[in-house]
This record gives C-alpha cells, structure tokens and sequence, in this order.
C-alpha cells in the first residue's frame, strides 16, 4: 500500500463569521474519480446530525486546474478524475456549542473531526497529518492529544515551529485523525501526571477565580484509581498507545452539562456553578456532577474506545448501526463513574449512597420501564432515546441509568454467589483482556451480542443468564431491596412531601409553568390535562413560575379532592376536573453500608 500521508490543513479564518477552511490533500488519488465524505454521525452519540449540511463551500483542484465535483448523496461528493495531487478545499460553519460539533468565534475555536476531515473513501488506512493554522490573533494556544509530526511538512501550508500547540500533527489512519478533537483559545489551563502518563485539564469561557489546584487533585485521584483497576499490575494507561497525553477539555457555560468520550481526550460541557473557586472552604453542591461526568467520559478511554460492540469494530459512521448492548456499555460506565469517585476518596460513603439513592428514584420515576427494556432501549437509540419528547418518560427507559441498576445488580449478585470472591470489577477486566487491551494494535474485535453471559461466567463462575433475561430482555426492575439485604444495606422508600400531586413533570416558560410530561394513568392524565398545556389557576388561584407557587396551591387541597384547573392550551382557555393523588413514595433511600462495595 502507498504509504504516502493524506495532507489536511485546517485554519480558523473568518472568527466572526464562525468559518474553518479546510484543505484535503491527496497525493494519489482514485484515478476513476476520487469519492469523499463527510460523517454522519459521531461515536458515542448516536443519531444521524449530516454534519455535512454545514460545508458551505467545496471546490477542488489538481496543480491549477480546477475540478467538478458532483454530489452522490447527503454526505458524499465524486471529484473528476485526475493523476493528483489532488487539493479539496471546504468552508465549514462552525457554531454548534456543544461536544459533538464544532463552534468558533473570537474567544475561542473547537471542533471534532467528524465535522471538518472529509473522508476520502478507499485511502482510510493511509496515515494522516493535519497542519493546524493560527488565527490571526495573539495569544491563542492550540490543545489536543493528537501527537506532533516528525518532521512538520504539509504541501498546503509549511509550519515549522511548533508555537503555543499549533503547528503539525500527525494520525495512524483516518479513524485515529477523527477522534482527537481539538481546543484553541485563551482558556485556562492545569496539568498533572496520573500514574506517569501526563495529563491535561482545559477550561473555556470565562470562570473567575477558578479552582484549578483542587479540580486537578480530585481530577488526579479519579484517573489513577481507574488506571490501577483496569492495570493493577502494570499500571499502564492505554491512550499512551496512540496519544502523548491525556486531555479534558471543558466548555463552561451559565448552564451546560454534557461529555463525549475520545481514545485519548474527551469534550466536556460544565455550568459555571459547579465548579470550585479559590478561597471557597466547601464546593459547589453541582462539583460532584462535574466529577462524576469526568469520572464518566475518562472510564470510557477502556470501555467504548476499546472494548466496544462487535457492530462497532470498525465503525460504520455513514448510517445508523445498531446494537442491544448499550446497557452494558453506557450502564456499566454510569456505575461505575460514581463508583470511582467514592474509591477515589473525592467523596464520603455517605455521598455515594446518597447519589445512588437519586439514581435509583430516577429510574423507579419513569413508568417507560414497564414497556421498553434496556436492550429495546439500546437497539433503539437512534430514533427514541436521542429523540425524546414530552411522553418519553411514559414509552422509555433509560440505558444509562436502568443499565446502571443492572450493574449494581449483578455486582451484588457475583458477590454473593462467591462470598465476595469474584465481582463485577472481574468481568470489566475479563472484557479488557479480551478485547480492549490490544484493540489498536491489530486485534481489534469487539463483544458480540449475545456473549455477555457466557464472558461473567467464564470471570467469575456465576451463571447470570436468567438475571440478563429478566432484567435486560425483559421488563422487571432489578430487585435491589433483597440484594441489598444480602449485603448488609437497608432499602427503604419514603415521600418528599405530604402534599396532594398532578403526577406531572413542569417546566418554567417565563413567568408560566408549563406540563412538560403528563405521567401515564396519574392524575392530570386522568383528568383530561396534556403535556404543554399552560397552567392558570386550580380552584381560581393563580398558578406562576414564582418559587414554590405550584406547591404553594396545592397546598389548600388534600388527596381525593375533585378541583378545578384552568389551563391554556395553544392560545385556548381550557377548563378541567381533576381529582387530586395522594404523594407516592417515589424517593429512596440507602442506609450506611457494612461493607464498602
């Protein structure tokens, strides 16, 4: 095979206008015409986002002749023939703020390769170097975990000095160039070592007074806790493979929350408020969000980067690929995030049960459980998990967080079939032998649909196959109240409050509320109310968004009472009848355990 590298350069020049040029070079291309695209959907998030749709310019060129280029498809492009090299330019709108895009301005640059490197179908297996330009502005530094390139030539653009990141990098294969995304800005700025491997914490947006020392001590601890679980005797952290570090890059907003996981990085999404301050004795209550999101997207450099479904081995990114295994790959993870931050010590037994407590409410909150199991959920991800409404709550469960409970359960149930012999830590590290350890270096496979059972056997001795067929295939909640028991933890249930309940979810719209989900068979549904409708007054008292107002009417009811309620729906006053539930003990709660899991 040639070996020749594929040539990108990438240049942020048009700040205001949100504008990355793109340059793709190929110096052999197809002789029978050169096909390229660009992604339709990114790893770890899985909906069809036609990232193409935001190329606003494609032109291509061999020497100084220009090209036609001819559109196949939604995602795709022929170029005319030629004997190369050949030169595609793209302009690229970036103003998606969000992990999974790209958004530009004059604060800052950000961007994913799935939405700005064409893929020129054929050559993926060629290496790839990517030139990356400096705005004309100063100051800006350039961060990703993508290694620099010896030595740094590209026929687009020559940078021989690497200045503040920018300069040229390098990557094995097309697949290995899109998943290092890249940071560029004035952001603020903290690194550490975590087992010997560096490690690099990015934060954008303006953050006084920020925290770094602490965020980068608990960051720490989280990261070498999890290298030593999956090596504990090596210790060895597998982005080293491919990738000189680590690095977490987070976009701090009023209200963000949000992470997408990379081989060697990851993009993270904070609000402003849950982030420590200098001089702060306690952190924010949210700090333990951010943490656990962290611990999240970071236990994911193992299991998804490397143990993945087999579907995923190699990733189709052009089409909707589907797996029933989602439960186990973003489930596990949700387990364990929280997990490690307990193991860590960045937080007290106390706060893991109290976490665990609100996991598991969540979970039993959504009557979807009964009508959708997780594998149903997993296979489904593409056309209703990623596209929730106002009934999702009804129709839906959660692969996160009932694959999370799944989790919790088997963990249980292995240690005590085993007398705490064996546990779920076992099987993770079952999977990282098989698969994950060596999945860049040649071996890559992933699990199989239906290999799962047989894998914690093989682990751990225990046969799980009946546990997976109730709780995954079927409908049943994990039976955590007995598992528990076993282990020394008392479950209870109890009601937030004593007031009569809507059994509704509602949102603020300004100075309204509004039904964001009406819950099946409950109350308002009983009643005739629906999802959107605008609430006025029950019994002729005003209902508004001012703090406690909703609680505060129906505080003057008792469960039973038949009131009346004036909604808007659309632009139509609607008046309804609505006999008031009584509170439903909805919120669980842990009791100290005996024994640290």
């Amino acid at each position: 095979m040639n070996s020749k590298p594929l040539l990108y350069s990438l240049e942020p020049f048009d700040l205001a206008g949100h504008r990355f040029r793109v340059v793709l070079t190929i110096p052999q291309p197809n002789p029978l015409g050169q096909i390229v695209s660009l992604p339709a959907w990114i790893p770890g998030s899985y909906l069809i986002r036609d990232f193409s749709r935001q190329i606003e310019t494609i032109s291509a060129r061999s020497g100084n002749r220009r090209l036609s280029l001819v559109k196949l498809d939604s995602h795709s492009w022929r170029v005319e023939p030629c004997a190369g090299p050949l030169h595609i330019t793209t302009t690229v709108y970036a103003w998606d703020l969000s992990v999974r895009g790209a958004h530009l301005d004059e604060t800052h640059g950000f961007f994913n390769g799935t939405s700005v490197y064409l893929r020129p179908h054929g050559l993926e297996e060629y290496p790839c170097r990517v030139a990356l330009i400096a705005p004309a502005l100063a100051n800006w530094r350039a961060f990703t975990s993508l290694p620099q390139a010896t030595p740094p030539t590209t026929s687009t653009k020559v940078i021989r000095d690497y200045v503040n990141g920018f300069g040229v990098y390098e990557a094995r294969n097309y697949d290995d160039l899109i998943d290092h995304p890249i940071e560029m800005g004035r952001p603020q700025v903290v690194r550490f070592d975590a087992c010997g491997a560096p490690h690099e914490m990015v934060f954008t947006g303006v953050i006084p007074n920020l925290d770094l020392k602490r965020i980068a001590r608990d960051v720490k601890a989280i990261c070498e806790t999890q290298i030593h679980f999956f090596e504990p005797d090596t210790e060895h952290a597998p982005f080293l493979d491919s990738a000189f570090k680590y690095v977490f890059m987070t976009m701090v907003t009023g209200d963000a929350y949000g992470g997408l996981e990379h081989r060697a990085s990851t993009a993270l999404m904070a609000a402003r408020k849950d982030l420590p301050t200098l001089g702060q004795k306690k952190a924010p209550e949210g700090y333990q969000t951010f943490l656990g999101l962290v611990s999240h997207e970071y236990f994911h450099t193992w299991h998804v980067k490397r143990i993945k479904p087999a579907v995923f081995a190699p990733y189709d990114l052009s089409k909707e690929t589907h797996t029933r295994l989602l439960w186990i790959f973003e489930g596990f993870t949700s387990y364990y995030d929280d997990l490690m931050l307990l193991r860590s010590g960045v937080i007290s037994e106390s706060e893991y049960l109290h976490t665990l407590s609100k996991q598991i409410s969540g979970v039993h909150a959504t009557p979807g459980r009964h009508k959708q199991s997780v594998a149903e959920s997993s296979f489904d991800a593409w056309s209703r998990y990623y596209k929730q409404d106002e009934n999702s709550p009804n129709a839906l469960v959660s692969y996160y967080t009932k694959g999370s409970l799944i989790a919790l359960g088997l963990d249980l149930t292995i240690r005590g079939a085993t007398d705490d012999a064996f546990s779920l830590d076992d099987v993770m590290r079952g999977l990282w032998e098989q698969y994950g350890r060596d999945f860049y270096q040649g071996a890559a496979r992933g699990l199989k649909e239906k290999a799962f059972a047989r894998l914690v056997l093989d682990c751990t001795g225990v046969n799980v196959s009946e546990q997976i067929a109730r709780w995954v295939h079927g409908r049943e909640d994990v039976p955590l109240r007995a598992l528990f028991a076993q282990h020394g933890i008392q479950m209870h249930w109890h009601t937030t409050n004593n007031l009569p309940t809507l059994d509704v979810r509602t949102r603020k719209q300004g100075d309204h509320v509004v039904l964001a989900t009406v819950f099946e068979h409950g109350a308002a549904h009983q009643g005739g109310l629906s999802a959107h409708d605008t609430l006025v007054a029950i019994e002729g008292v005003r209902v508004d968004a001012s703090h406690n107002s909703l609680d505060s009417v129906l505080a003057r009811h008792v469960a039973g009472e038949r009131v009346k309620v004036h909604v808007f729906r659309r632009d139509e006053l609607r008046e309804f009848s609505v006999k008031l539930a009584a509170p439903a003990q909805t919120q669980c709660q842990l009791k100290p355990m005996t024994a640290p899991l």
